[in-house]
């Protein structure tokens, strides 16, 4: 008998805290054949932080955005990794959601390390996840497609971006663009998944605008692996793609991509507010976990700026920690939430 998940949580919290991204136990994760252990022990290896706070929610919805998830990181690796048609990819993949039939290959060549062979796996292995996808409700397998067949067709808006452009986003308004698309999206499904179906226009803002303030993080982190491999989220750096030597403009794009997210913050706190207003509630713990997350990414990112960073929990464990009695105290929320908004404010003053 399977335990409840109420009571594996705190373990794969735990055993998602020490996963290695880097050096990630492949023949395991090959030969796990029950589809639910193979989500949860894979989803640390591709999710980063998401991975927390996926893990907070409660048990139905925690399964249907894992599952979510994993089909968005199998989208991302057609994106990143394939030698083929990637739009043609893509699309194949949104449209296999009505039939679950094998999805397109991707060249094992393609993978450059270890975190890019997890993702192919995942991908080769994607019939366990169609299994744990087709015993979810049919509403939230609906809401899975839709937001598969979103992500496919904003992926492919930004691989043709990108070769017009020469491998870069020229402007502002092309980056919140792909922000909106690949975490946006994600967001508002996760908002329908926990009853918010009926969003304000104002709250429908939050949402985008807080998909820049988190998109932007993964950004910055992977400034000079994108570098690498001929991407750029800032026009600045179309001269140095393909550069592994390029520290003084990546440090200059990195400041400008902080500039334009972190102004965000205020919306990030009125959404989670808004969305979770009772006295207990796993997804403002959830929300809490996701903010401290990004809010430990940005400080490192204030450094490498050569910026002095601000106060807030650096551990993983602390992290985890706040946010949990975050799930009991709206006045702990609050606190942290807005504690966090004003450090953001100031740092994109300073910036």
């Amino acid at each position: 008998m399977r335990v409840p998940f109420a009571l594996r949580r705190p373990w794969l919290l735990m055993r998602g805290a020490r996963a290695d991204r880097d050096r990630p136990d492949l023949d395991h994760l090959a030969a796990i054949d029950d589809p639910t252990d193979f989500v949860w022990a894979i989803l640390p290896h591709v999710a980063r932080t998401f991975a927390t706070s996926i893990l907070m929610l409660p048990a139905a919805q925690a399964r249907t955005a894992a599952v979510a998830y994993l089909y968005c990181r199998m989208l991302d690796t057609y994106e990143d990794l394939g030698d083929v048609d990637r739009e043609a990819a893509l699309e194949m993949f949104a449209a296999r959601m009505k039939t679950l039939e094998p999805p397109p290959p991707v060249p094992t060549a393609t993978a450059r390390d270890n975190r890019d062979r997890v993702h192919l796996l995942l991908v080769e292995r994607c019939s366990l996840v169609d299994r744990v996808y087709a015993a979810l409700p049919g509403a939230d397998r609906q809401g899975v497609a839709d937001l598969v067949q979103a992500m496919a067709s904003g992926m492919a808006w930004s691989l043709r971006r990108f070769a017009e452009q020469g491998g870069v986003l020229i402007n502002a308004e092309q980056l919140s663009r792909y922000c909106h698309y690949v975490i946006g999206e994600p967001i508002l499904f996760t908002l329908q998944l926990a009853g918010k179906a009926d969003l304000t226009a104002e709250q429908r803002r939050d949402a985008l605008a807080t998909s820049e303030l988190i998109q932007i993080a993964n950004i910055t982190r992977d400034v000079e692996r994108d570098l690498v491999r001929g991407i750029g989220y800032h026009p600045s750096l179309l001269p140095h793609l393909g550069s592994t030597d390029a520290a003084g403009p990546v440090r200059e794009a990195r400041r400008h991509l902080m500039a334009h997210a972190l102004p965000h913050a205020p919306a990030y706190t009125r959404l989670a507010e808004q969305i979770a207003p009772t006295r207990f509630s796993l997804a403002r713990a959830s929300a809490v976990l996701m903010l401290l997350h990004t809010n430990r990414h940005y400080q490192w990112c204030a450094r490498r700026i050569g910026r002095p960073d601000w106060r807030g929990p650096k551990r993983a464990g602390t992290i985890v920690l706040a946010s949990l009695f975050a799930a009991f105290s709206r006045r702990w929320s609050h606190r942290v939430m807005r504690r966090v908004e004003r450090d953001f404010l100031s740092a994109a003053r300073s910036i």
